[in-house]
């Protein structure tokens, strides 16, 4: 299984628990591990037979700020979701953290993972 990913991606949206933070949009940054199988692209040098990562991200960013939530926790579970379901994607990997939540702390979060990253064809590779 080959990984596209996506470091570092930070979203400004509306989250949290408190009310004043429904008032206001936070920096959320996005980390995300897709697992795929990158060699049809790689043969034909064909974007639209890998995952398009330009397009993934302005789907996170969409999907954050159209879905408001109180915790990240929702938020990381939802948007897994969404994409296994959008680009048929096999395993995931999400964290997603929130720089300004603790003051002490440089960043909390979450990190979950969703499917199987397993290669039950092995592209016809090694028995």
């Amino acid at each position: 299984m080959d990984i596209v990913f996506i470091e570092g991606l930070q979203v400004q949206t509306t989250i949290g628990y408190y009310e004043w933070e429904k008032k206001i949009k936070q920096l959320l940054v996005f980390d995300l591990q897709m697992g795929t199988d990158t060699s049809k692209a790689a043969i034909g040098d064909e974007l639209a037979k890998t995952l398009d990562y330009a397009e993934i991200s302005t789907l996170i960013d969409e999907f954050a700020n159209a879905n408001a939530v109180d915790l990240i926790e929702t938020l990381a579970e939802r948007l897994a979701s969404h994409l296994i379901n959008e680009y048929g994607i096999k395993w995931l990997r999400l964290k997603v953290s929130k720089p300004t939540a603790v003051k002490e702390a440089s960043a909390v979060g979450v990190i979950i993972e969703r499917g199987s990253k397993t290669n039950s064809s092995n592209n016809g590779c090694c028995a």
